[in-house]
């Protein structure tokens, strides 16, 4: 009787064993790489409900949510408008306000873009000069819903909001140039900063700044910039920050083509030692260089940047923005606490005004490439995910609605089959996968 009595117990303490053994193991298994196998937007009604998980923005406009790796979960706010949407504010997309309408403007601004000639004379000369005449003739390759609007028209600013609502973006990465500067082909559009942040505003949306190459950018006109942008804007309800893994909570920067700029020059702007440093100021923040050749990530590193962000949405077109390189981009960052952020888009073409550059273009097939690029880039388990864009239409990678056209002389492409909000219904699926899966990472 005894000795069943001592089997008894050892087959217990060794079944106990075993089912201890066993929760442990479960409880370290590390969710896949990538994906789950449920295919983007086609979740549960259940699962949709658990991530809708509404968050009170704070007074000062700080977003809920935003965590360098190593943060917490993932958040998610409902719009405030009336549709029942969510959106994200790991997902930002670029926002461009350079155009115009004779009436609005009194004239069209960047619809009517020059053909920009090569630079080798003899290329140039087998290619079409001169510039586009809109209404119907305009410096794109697809026609937008609106017809060719201005981005000062109150209806366009409440329309574009709308659908990068119903895209789920979270984030207006707004292409800034300080007051009284513009690009080559347009006119200053600083005064309609408010504006767009008043749009944003209602839907629920945030705005941060993608700071351009302007005429004599330095770091002391950088230090300049900067302190306006945050004086101007940072009380706005509007206004992005980003809480970092060490719980400080800074205003975000895009520095678009950063490499121009000396790691030197940089250095005395973004590093604790530099001459004019905003390091531990009122004005500190994260600031994002963009990486388009290998070798820019060391001068990234001295120049004290926060972060890499690649924008350009042509797979291949450079080191930056070959989906095979980021992987690598990745690890250099992690090992070196720099936030990576890489930039998906839905295609490129910019051979309406640039004629001869067929070789950089990227069909869309139907979202194909999309979604491979938006893939490539949930691969890497990134903090954040930009879109390259909402609407830089002379390059043909935006998701705003465009409808088929053709005129006499021109065929626009289009997104048929599909609607003109099919690359809204993508980035919102795409949006919410990549909620669903960071959530997962962060288990």
């Amino acid at each position: 009787m005894t000795r069943l009595r001592r089997k008894a117990l050892v087959a217990l303490f060794l079944f106990t064993l075993f089912i201890f053994g066993t929760m442990m193991g479960l409880r370290t298994l590390k969710p896949s790489d990538g994906f789950s196998d449920l295919a983007p937007g086609l979740d549960s009604i259940g699962e949709r409900s658990d991530r809708r998980r509404q968050e009170a923005a704070g007074d000062v406009g700080v977003s809920p949510g935003h965590f360098q790796a190593g943060g917490s979960d993932t958040k998610v706010v409902f719009s405030r408008s009336d549709r029942d949407y969510s959106i994200f504010y790991d997902v930002h997309i670029f926002y461009y306000l350079w155009y115009g309408s004779p009436s609005v403007d009194n004239k069209y601004i960047h619809w009517d873009h020059v053909l920009v000639p090569h630079w080798d004379p003899k290329i140039a000369a087998s290619h079409a000069q001169g510039k586009h005449t809109p209404p119907e003739d305009v410096a794109s390759s697809f026609y937008p819903e609106l017809g060719p609007y201005s981005s000062r028209d109150p209806k366009v600013l409440e329309s574009h909001m709308s659908q990068i609502e119903a895209a789920a973006a979270g984030v207006v990465v707004l292409s800034w140039y300080p007051p009284g500067v513009a690009d080559d082909h347009g006119e200053p559009t600083e005064d309609l900063v408010p504006a767009v942040m008043d749009a944003a505003h209602r839907h629920s949306i945030k705005v941060a700044f993608h700071i351009q190459p302007y005429k004599g950018r330095t770091d002391q006109s950088m230090h300049e910039n900067i302190r306006y942008i945050i004086d101007r804007y940072g009380k706005h309800a509007a206004f992005y920050r980003f809480r970092t893994n060490t719980g400080e909570v800074l205003p975000l920067f895009y520095i678009y083509d950063s490499y121009l700029t000396p790691s030197e020059s940089w250095a005395e702007l973004l590093t604790a030692k530099g001459s004019r440093s905003i390091r531990g100021t009122p004005y500190d923040g994260i600031f994002l260089a963009l990486i388009v050749e290998e070798r820019h990530k060391y001068d990234i590193l001295a120049s004290g940047f926060n972060g890499v962000y690649t924008y350009f949405a042509s797979n291949g077109f450079s080191f930056g923005s070959s989906h095979q390189n980021w992987k690598a981009i990745k690890a250099f960052c992690d090992v070196n606490n720099l936030l990576f952020i890489p930039s998906v888009g839905p295609g490129y073409i910019d051979t309406a005004v640039r004629p001869w550059n067929n070789h950089n273009t990227r069909n869309r097939v139907n979202g194909r490439y999309y979604e491979t690029s938006l893939q490539a880039a949930l691969s890497i388990r990134p903090e954040i995910v930009t879109i390259t864009s909402f609407n830089q239409w002379h390059e043909g990678t935006q998701i705003e609605r465009a409808v088929p056209k053709k005129t006499v002389t021109r065929l626009y492409l289009d997104y048929q089959p599909n609607q003109p909000d099919h690359f809204l219904q993508l980035t919102r699926q795409w949006a919410e996968t990549f909620n669903k899966e960071k959530d997962k990472w962060l288990m």
